[in-house]
């Protein structure tokens, strides 16, 4: 949930203070900016948020398919996603101790290869950070994380090759129907026939 998911268009005072406070953080920590920044920084949204309310603390997660060809492809995006959020998580900690209020943000990113290669330890401690206790649990999810990329993974390839190949409804044919629907019709899109 991004910023602006929380204050839609509507509400606009709130939306104001919200760009005054984004300036005044902008401001205090002498970062440039203009209208379209202040745009830009509403719209960011991580791919998920957690909370523990005892202990006040926001996790902002990311989950990221990467490219996993280079040695460093993980290290990377890692860096990648952690400068795209950064300010993000200055303005909530700026905040908070502007308000007292006590909570804290983190990120906490978990990034699988295309070809289904990640950093076991660190996934399964980031999974156990975020209160996954048990460890047959953590490894259930990292096997099943693997499982859907490269299930990702060949989808898309098979799409490929249906966009370059004209015998599409041999290809069709391999797709698991269940995928093929859910994922089309998520998107608003229709198969239709080949024309001849």
């Amino acid at each position: 949930m991004g910023l602006h998911e929380i204050l839609p268009p509507e509400s606009g005072k709130d939306r104001a203070k919200l760009r005054k406070d984004i300036e005044e953080y902008l401001t205090a920590y002498a970062i440039d900016f203009d209208d379209a920044d202040i745009d830009t920084f509403i719209a960011l949204r991580p791919d998920g948020l957690a909370f523990n309310m005892e202990e006040k603390l926001c996790v902002l997660l990311e989950y990221t398919r990467a490219l996993d060809t280079n040695e460093d492809w993980a290290e990377k995006k890692e860096q990648e996603k952690n400068d795209r959020y950064s300010s993000l998580l200055g303005f909530i900690n700026h905040i908070s101790h502007r308000e007292k209020s006590g909570w804290k943000a983190s990120q906490t990113n978990f990034t699988t290869g295309v070809r289904g290669s990640l950093h076991t330890n660190q996934f399964l401690t980031r999974l156990e950070l975020l209160g996954v206790k048990n460890k047959n649990t953590r490894e259930a999810i990292r096997n099943r994380t693997v499982q859907k990329t490269l299930s990702m993974s060949d989808m898309i390839l098979k799409f490929f090759f249906i966009t370059f190949n004209s015998k599409t409804d041999w290809t069709f044919q391999n797709l698991p129907t269940e995928m093929v629907n859910k994922n089309m019709e998520r998107f608003n899109l229709h198969l239709q026939p080949p024309r001849l």
